[in-house]
């Protein structure tokens, strides 16, 4: 079952496309990242897949049902990038709330120690931090185990500590069976949890892809560093003659090869290992930060 499905969708304002003729499908059971840089109508599509917004054209599903279904609301929770709170109300009665919303049975005080608010609960949540908010309203998102875990830009405004929570509070959603969407700006964020991403620019979808999916699409090269004894020189010249390897050089006792494939590093390291002896070896892959500037073409 898809747990997201978006089929040309559409959404404009007035001569202005925001987002055009976009397809996703997100599996049920999967972490999925939404990058794209401002303006390249990220949050558009995240409120017309919520419902918040109505297309102009093309379809929209959550949980294979019309995301304005009421039950299906209730299965979805929703940390958004600009949320807000009620002043007057503690933190638990925030919870308390969504728990008569969503009409299910929860350990309020579990969810507020969960989320790092352990013993904030009875004050009024208008003296909170900013943090302390988005930890509050992450808290009535867990609610009730919603099938669908919604998180827009959810480590903005949090201490290191708190970022390491939220992608550990990620995870466990999504070992208990959640399909989690998590949109970020924070790239290193997004790399440390998903397992796929979708990548947006000027309203389309540029590609949806594992990580290491992406870098095989753009050819990203890789480097591969081997520490050899014995000649130097033959290492350089066995790793020269594996296929898709782009470049080599060499010094000291170090071989450094520059692989089009994963696989490619494989191939290079056997047959260096026929020339000399490798001691060690060290590996780098393109970050998701670097992969996100080719595909969106920034320097």
């Amino acid at each position: 079952m898809s747990a997201v499905e978006a089929r040309a969708l559409t959404k404009r304002y007035g001569d202005v496309t925001a987002v055009e003729n976009l397809d996703l499908e997100i599996e049920e059971g999967e972490v999925f990242g939404f990058l794209g840089p401002n303006g390249a109508g990220k949050t558009t599509t995240i409120d017309v897949l919520l419902s918040y917004k109505q297309p102009t054209s093309g379809e929209v599903e959550l949980l294979d049902s019309d995301p304005r279904d009421r039950d299906v609301r209730r299965e979805v929770g929703i940390l958004p990038e600009d949320f807000g709170v009620y002043p007057r109300l503690t933190g638990r009665e925030h919870v308390e709330f969504a728990v008569r919303s969503k009409d299910v049975d929860a350990d309020v005080d579990g969810l507020l120690g969960r989320v790092g608010l352990d013993g904030e609960g009875e004050r009024r949540a208008g003296g909170y931090s900013k943090g302390m908010k988005k930890r509050l309203v992450l808290a009535t998102a867990l609610v009730g185990e919603p099938d669908l875990l919604v998180l827009d830009e959810p480590t903005s405004g949090l201490d290191p500590n708190g970022a390491r929570r939220i992608r550990e509070i990620a995870l466990e959603e999504n070992d208990r069976g959640a399909t989690v969407f998590f949109s970020s700006h924070v790239l290193g964020q997004v790399e440390a949890v998903c397992s796929r991403v979708g990548i947006m620019q000027d309203g389309r979808m540029e590609a949806v892809n594992s990580i290491e999916g992406l870098r095989e699409e753009i050819h990203a090269v890789s480097r591969l560093e081997l520490t050899v004894a014995g000649d130097v020189e033959a290492a350089a010249e066995a790793a020269r003659q594996v296929e898709d390897v782009v470049d080599v050089e060499h010094e000291d006792e170090v071989v450094a090869v520059h692989c089009r494939r994963g696989e490619t590093k494989l191939e290079t390291l056997d047959s260096v290992r026929e020339a000399a002896e490798v001691v060690d070896l060290r590996t780098r892959e393109k970050s998701l930060e670097e992969l996100f500037a080719e595909y969106t073409g920034e320097p």
